[in-house]
C-alpha cells in the first residue's frame, strides 16, 4: 500500500524573492505563521453554557431517578410491612385460642392426668415401652366401637349380642 505524504504548510507557500521586500531580512520559512487566520479550536462561552446545561440536566435527572427508586423502595416495605402484620395479627389470634384453651378445667385436668394427678376414681396406667400392639378386635380399638363397619351380617351381630360369640 502506498503512502501518501501530505505537503507542510511551508511547501505551498510563496518563495521570497529578489523582488519581494523581506522583513527581517532572514528566510521567510523561519517566520511564524499569521494567529489570526487560524481558527480557535478552545472553549468559547457558548460552548461552556451548553456543557454547563447538559451536566445540570444530566444531575436533576439522576436526582429525580433516585427519588423514584426510594419511593418505590418504600412502597415495597410498606406492602412487607401490610404483610407481616396480618401474620402477626394471625398469630397473635391463634395464641389467645390457645391460651383460652389451656386456662379451662378439662385442659388442666388432662394435663394432670400426665403427671399421674387424676381424681381420686381413676386408675392410672401405661404401657410398657415394648408391648405389643393391641388386636384388632379389643375393647375400645375401632372394630367395635359403634357405628363400625363390620364384615358379618346384622343377623349375626345380634346373635352374638343375644347369645354372646359363637366358636
Amino acid at each position: 500500500m502506498l503512502r501518501r505524504i501530505f505537503p507542510t504548510p511551508t511547501d505551498d507557500a510563496p518563495e521570497e524573492t529578489e523582488t519581494t521586500p523581506s522583513t527581517g531580512g532572514g528566510d521567510s520559512r523561519t517566520q511564524e505563521p499569521d494567529l489570526a487566520t487560524l481558527p480557535i479550536a478552545g472553549i468559547t462561552r457558548r460552548r461552556m453554557a451548553t456543557l454547563l446545561g447538559v451536566v445540570l440536566a444530566g444531575w436533576i435527572i439522576i436526582v429525580f431517578a433516585r427519588q423514584v427508586s426510594e419511593a418505590s423502595a418504600a412502597t415495597g416495605r410498606a406492602e412487607a410491612m401490610i404483610a407481616t402484620n396480618a401474620d402477626r395479627r394471625a398469630q397473635v389470634a391463634g395464641l389467645e385460642r390457645e391460651l383460652e384453651q389451656i386456662q379451662q378445667q378439662t385442659f388442666v385436668m388432662q394435663q394432670a392426668r400426665a403427671y399421674g394427678l387424676g381424681t381420686p376414681h381413676e386408675i392410672a396406667f401405661s404401657l410398657a415401652a415394648g408391648a405389643p400392639p393391641l388386636d384388632a378386635n379389643a375393647p375400645g380399638s375401632a372394630s367395635v366401637r359403634l357405628g363400625a363397619r363390620s364384615s358379618g351380617s346384622p343377623l349375626e351381630h345380634w346373635l352374638a349380642l343375644l347369645f354372646g360369640p359363637g366358636s
